[in-house]
């Protein structure tokens, strides 16, 4: 685990405003001289949502074509993160991995997400020698792995796939608005805003849902009252395929 400072505050900035420096290749290009390549920057999206699944991708930015103005994707623009995709669709090899509700109910969340996020790395067109992953957690990859607190601000490779898993997940989201109107999906993208608490409250749980997350638990206590809890360490819904994606 790396614990990285990516702030500083210039005598010049005014008290209480904080400069923050965009995410930088230096780590993937030291690694790049000592001979160590592939390298890749891997992370997810959808971890706090009640509704969908998490969606995790790994990244390999080519070091010739790098586009200008990768960010940590809570920095960006819905626009500009959609602009960004195109360009590292056409400039990098990636790849995305998916980990469903059903999933993240048996494992919970944690553990959904890291098998994701090594799933993504594993459907690579090339597996990398290096990876580094945004978080606290180091993922179970075959090569080695560095785990990077606020590694997508200070990463450029997982800035990347942050951007990659953020979009992609977003277009789910407006998808699954389709199959389940009435939740808002297209709007909060499963996130328990007001919005998506009064219509979970309305109309009940989706097939979409989180079970096991305490607004998705009291909708269902309410909509269907006759429903036996669970015993959470055993599996009551099978686990439906997840796809891994090379784009």
């Amino acid at each position: 685990m790396i614990r990285d400072k990516s702030t500083k505050q210039p005598a010049s900035l005014p008290k209480g405003v904080i400069a923050v420096s965009p995410p930088s290749f230096r780590r993937e290009r030291t690694l790049i001289k000592r001979g160590v390549w592939p390298v890749a920057g891997c992370d997810e999206a959808g971890r706090g949502p009640l509704a969908g699944p998490v969606v995790a991708a790994a990244v390999v930015l080519d070091p010739r074509r790098i586009p200008k103005g990768i960010d940590d994707s809570k920095r960006l623009t819905a626009e500009r993160r959609e602009e960004l995709f195109e360009e590292i669709c056409a400039t990098a090899s990636f790849a995305v991995a998916f980990a469903s509700p059903a999933r993240i109910d048996r494992d919970n969340i944690l553990r959904a997400s890291l098998w994701a996020l090594a799933r993504a790395v594993q459907a690579l067109p090339e597996t990398p020698q290096h990876v580094f992953v945004d978080g606290r957690d180091r993922i179970d990859t075959a090569c080695d792995c560095d785990a990077v607190i606020g590694g997508d601000g200070i990463v450029m490779s997982i800035a990347a796939a942050s951007i990659i898993a953020k979009v992609t997940r977003d277009r789910l989201m407006c998808a699954l608005a389709l199959d389940c109107p009435g939740y808002g999906f297209e709007t909060h993208k499963g996130y328990a805003v007001p919005e998506h608490r009064e219509a979970l409250d309305q109309l009940g749980p989706s097939v979409h849902h989180r079970r096991f997350f305490a607004p998705v638990i009291a909708a269902r206590e309410k909509h269907q009252p006759a429903t036996v809890k669970p015993d959470l360490f055993t599996v009551e819904t099978p686990i439906t395929p997840e796809v891994s994606a090379v784009i």
